[in-house]
């Protein structure tokens, strides 16, 4: 929000400096981002008159012109500017004159010197070399009434300062200088100036029928019809000044003036053409397959979720984001059909976002804007419409007013002392009711409560915390003493079983990995590529077209992190994160952390590319695989068991990807990224990643005490021919089972995998998988021939189950 400090001051003028007045504003919460000059710094420049011109002796382009600069001597000035002309006002910069330095960086000063031959004692000045506007063609034309000799700083109000504030989404009712005057008014105590309305005299009876179709869409329309305009007329300086400060173009004056208010007031309007409008206008919801041309030029698609103004033939506006092009006015217009309208927030947001665009219209409105007072509005536009834009011929029809569906504001109550306990400060009740007067909030108080009834331009004050924080800015934030806060310290028991989430990410920096912190929304195609999620999640209000949805995997964030660093030649990354996804669930209820119809759950996610070691000369190098980033979740888990199931995943390759069980239950996913994806993301090789719960990740065995043998061990190998489809999994189930019945089970310590061999000697549809078993017993000196029955056994549990033989 940018504005001129003087159009301020013609509504509330505290008696302060501007550096004052930016650091209270900042102190409200309306910070001031950036202080600026309208114009650099220049002396000696002020209006004059040409007198006469004539053309230069010795120069085709030159003139040599009579200046009346108001010193009581007619000045001689040649001048090269293409429009100077006899009679005309414009700017002079007389001799001792500084203008603002130019590309040399140096302030350029003006002497009486000889051009050509002809002596000149000063400058005619554009408005670009005095930098006060980009445009240069010729001299800036000032009003006849502009008067002669009069300080050009002084006159153009030069001295004036743009203000530009950051406003938070909840202060819509400072997007105007009259919401920041009431602001100013309330934290100084100054008395307020409200821009004077002029009523105009209605001098028709002429009403444009409007149906209000759609009352979830708009509460409150108001419009009136005007004849016999002068849309040529040219907008006031003054209007012009305040509308560029303001960081405004001005365009013409019809479409200035509607701009001025909706700066001066924060209500922004619209004004048709009236000719071309067909019949009669209807407010409602847009239709699937109706399209519409935007003043901006761009035809849009409208559907059921896009609000329009429509009339009996075809779509004319954009509810309260843009107006049509088949309706705009030009310099040709001389009837208009002039509308203020309260459109609900919730029907104007995410609009204009999803269209790609931004204006400042939709930018109010889906925020709140005031919506009892759209008929004075109405009177103020047509007011100044009438000053600038009327003729003789000009008629003026009634306003018509529809109100069908408005906001109903209920009281909000206020404790004086859960205030004083937020705050900090000793707030009294006094306090608060001098504090909700000065800020207009009509309120009822009894025992320490107030009960406060917002105005109708306020749409932030819901609950008992906008209250308190309304008390406390203007009591003022530095006015709030800063000490330590003061709790009682107490030793919280922290869960053996459980591990915090900082844990996990240390034990995964440990491992090698680096964490990354990513958006929850992403693109759609990763939702469908990543996790054959075809419906996922959209969002209304996206920050970004390409960050649509909400993601139901961590994958394909850290494939986008993996090509990131590969753009920047990292040949080797290894990045974790830890995050929420996001699922439908029916059954999930709202709560503190919950939102109704969605799971939140956490995962832990980790992906690793490239060379399995960093480069070194006592190991080869090699591609890191399935393996090496299974051997990472087994140490996250441990001492718990794992078990890996062949699974078939959208995301991962067909023959390399695994469910990880834990207890009976899927916790997660593991294997390496589907080939198709390596193409379409351009990946050189596979990345492999894993995915698991994180409360499942941060509960661990509590450790318990084993008795340490006394007694030496053993160790048996042990090598089974089996068909290609049975996994090293499945015979390590089959052990677990048998041992768990054997009596003699216990004296197996654990059970490694070592060896996998195909080829020479067995059938082609075969494979041979060798275990070593470590044995010890904790009461005695192993024997033979337990430990022969126990491998017996556990060997004939394959055969059973898996039609394994025994490798000779």
């Amino acid at each position: 929000m940018q504005f001129s400090e003087h159009w301020l001051r013609t509504m509330v003028d505290p008696k302060m400096t501007s550096d004052e007045l930016a650091h209270l504003l900042t102190m409200s919460g309306l910070e001031v981002e950036e202080v600026e000059a309208v114009a650099p710094p220049f002396s000696n420049v002020v209006v004059a008159e040409v007198l006469d011109v004539v053309r230069h002796p010795n120069a085709d382009r030159l003139n040599v012109c009579t200046v009346d600069a108001g010193t009581g001597t007619l000045l001689k000035i040649v001048c090269g500017a293409p429009n100077v002309r006899a009679g005309m006002k414009a700017i002079c910069a007389m001799a001792g004159a500084v203008l603002p330095p130019g590309a040399d960086g140096k302030p350029f000063v003006i002497k009486v010197g000889e051009l050509r031959g002809v002596e000149s004692q000063g400058m005619m000045c554009s408005a670009k070399e005095l930098k006060i506007s980009e445009e240069s063609n010729g001299l800036m034309e000032l009003p006849p009434t502009a008067p002669v000799g009069q300080n050009i700083r002084d006159y153009l109000a030069l001295n004036d300062l743009k203000f530009t504030i950051k406003l938070t989404p909840n202060k819509a009712d400072c997007l105007s200088v009259l919401g920041v005057a009431r602001e100013v008014s309330a934290l100084t105590g100054t008395p307020l100036t409200l821009p004077q309305t002029r009523q105009v005299a209605v001098g028709g009876s002429e009403v444009l029928p409007v149906t209000i179709s759609a009352p979830d869409l708009c509460g409150r329309f108001s419009g009136r019809v005007i004849r016999g305009l002068n849309a040529r007329a040219a907008t006031p300086q003054w209007m012009c000044q305040r509308l560029e400060r303001s960081g405004q173009r001005p365009v013409s004056a019809l479409v200035d003036i509607s701009n001025y208010v909706m700066l001066e007031l924060g209500r922004p309007s619209h004004v048709f053409d009236l000719d071309k409008i067909h019949g009669s206008l209807d407010i409602r919801w847009g239709r699937k397959g109706e399209t519409l041309k935007l003043l901006n030029g761009t035809t849009i698609e409208v559907d059921e979720w896009m609000g329009v103004i429509a009339d009996e033939q075809q779509i004319e506006s954009l509810a309260g984001i843009m107006g049509g092009d088949a309706t705009a006015v030009t310099l040709d217009t001389t009837n208009i059909y002039l509308e203020a309208a309260f459109w609900w927030p919730g029907a104007i947001q995410g609009r204009a976002r999803r269209l790609n665009f931004s204006t400042d219209a939709a930018h109010r409105f889906e925020r709140g804007v005031d919506y009892a007072t759209t008929v004075e509005h109405i009177e103020r536009i047509t007011a100044l419409i009438v000053e600038i834009c009327g003729t003789p011929e000009t008629t003026v029809g009634p306003v018509d007013d529809q109100v069908v569906n408005l906001p109903q504001r209920a009281p909000v109550q206020m404790r004086t002392a859960r205030a004083q306990k937020v705050i900090g400060v000793p707030i009294t009740d006094a306090m608060v009711a001098d504090i909700f007067t000065r800020l207009g909030l009509e309120f009822t108080e009894r025992d320490g409560v107030f009960s406060v009834t917002s105005p109708s331009f306020r749409f932030d004050i819901e609950i008992e915390e906008d209250l308190i924080e309304e008390v406390a800015r203007v009591y003022g934030f530095e006015n709030i003493p800063a000490l330590p806060p003061v709790a009682a310290s107490q030793m919280l028991a922290t869960p053996e079983n459980t591990r915090s989430l900082f844990a996990v990410r240390h034990q995964l920096a440990d491992l090698g990995y680096q964490e990354v912190v990513n958006m929850s929304f992403v693109e759609a195609a990763w939702e469908a590529d990543f996790a054959g999620n075809c419906e996922p999640i959209k969002l209304h209000n996206p920050i970004a077209s390409q960050m649509s949805v909400m993601r139901s995997t961590l994958i394909g964030s850290l494939v986008a992190n993996v090509r990131y660093n590969l753009n920047r030649k990292a040949g080797r990354v290894r990045v974790f994160e830890v995050g929420a996804i996001f699922r439908r669930n029916p059954a999930a209820v709202d709560g503190p952390l919950a939102v109704a119809g969605f799971d939140q759950p956490k995962r832990v996610a980790a992906i690793a590319y490239g060379p399995a070691l960093d480069e070194q000369w006592s190991v080869p190098a090699r591609a890191v695989d399935y393996f090496d980033v299974k051997a990472d979740v087994e140490a996250m888990f441990a001492p718990r068991q794992l078990r890996f199931v062949k699974t078939v995943h959208p995301g991962l390759h067909p023959g390399r990807s695994a469910a990880i069980m834990l207890d009976g239950a899927e916790i997660g996913f593991l294997g390496e990224l589907h080939p198709k994806w390596l193409q379409k993301y351009d990946l050189p090789q596979a990345p492999v990643v894993f995915e698991v719960d994180a409360v499942a990740l941060q509960q661990r065995v509590v450790p318990q005490y084993n008795e340490i043998s006394k007694f030496p061990g053993a160790t048996r190998d042990l090598a089974l021919v089996v068909a290609h489809s049975v996994t090293a999994q499945d015979l390590l189930d089959a052990f677990n089972a048998e041992l768990q019945i054997n009596p003699a089970g216990k004296i197996v310590q654990a059970i490694v995998l070592f060896d996998e061999y195909r080829g020479k000697g067995l059938e082609t549809d075969e494979k041979s998988l060798a275990f070593r078993f470590s044995l010890q017993d904790t009461q005695t000196t192993l024997q033979d021939d337990v430990v022969d029955a126990v491998m017996t056994a556990v060997a004939a549990a394959a055969t059973g189950k898996h039609g394994a033989k025994l490798r000779s």
